[in-house]
C-alpha cells in the first residue's frame, strides 16, 4: 500500500493526502505558515493512536459479545520534551454501554495493546527517504 501526498496550491502549505479511496487535507496552523485547512502531521500521528484504540476496542467487544454502544477517545499531547527525545501522548477512553467495571477494565487493557500503540512504543521504525525515479 502506498499513500500519496501532493501540494494543494490553493493554500501556502496545504497538502492533499490520498489513502486508498480516501482523500483528506493536511496543513499547518496559521502560526506555522498555513491556513489551518486540516490537521498537521503531528495531529495525524496522534489521531492514528486514538483511532486505533477505538477500532481495536470495538473489534474486541464485537468478538466477545460485549454491549459497547460507543467508544470515545481523547488524545492529549505533551510535546514539550520532543526535542529531548520524549513525546508524550495520553489517551482518555470512555466506553458507552451496559458494561461492568471488569468489562471496562478489560477494554482498557485491550486498548493498550492496539497495533499503533505497539508500533509507537515497541517497534523500531526504519525510514528511507529517496528521490523518486
Amino acid at each position: 500500500m502506498s499513500i500519496q501526498i501532493q501540494r494543494d496550491k490553493t493554500g501556502p502549505m496545504r497538502q492533499t493526502v490520498r489513502i486508498r479511496n480516501h482523500t483528506l487535507t493536511a496543513d499547518q496552523s496559521v502560526a506555522g505558515g498555513g491556513e489551518d485547512a486540516g490537521p498537521d502531521p503531528h495531529e495525524l500521528y496522534d489521531a492514528a493512536l486514538g483511532a486505533c484504540k477505538a477500532l481495536t476496542v470495538l473489534w474486541y467487544a464485537q468478538r466477545k459479545g460485549l454491549p459497547v454502544e460507543d467508544v470515545l477517545v481523547e488524545v492529549e499531547r505533551d510535546g514539550s520534551q520532543e526535542q529531548q527525545g520524549t513525546y508524550k501522548l495520553r489517551a482518555s477512553m470512555t466506553f458507552v454501554g451496559d458494561l461492568t467495571d471488569a468489562d471496562r477494565e478489560r477494554l482498557l487493557q485491550v486498548a493498550a495493546k492496539c497495533p499503533v500503540h505497539k508500533l509507537m512504543t515497541q517497534v523500531t521504525t526504519e525510514i528511507e527517504t529517496v528521490m523518486a525515479g
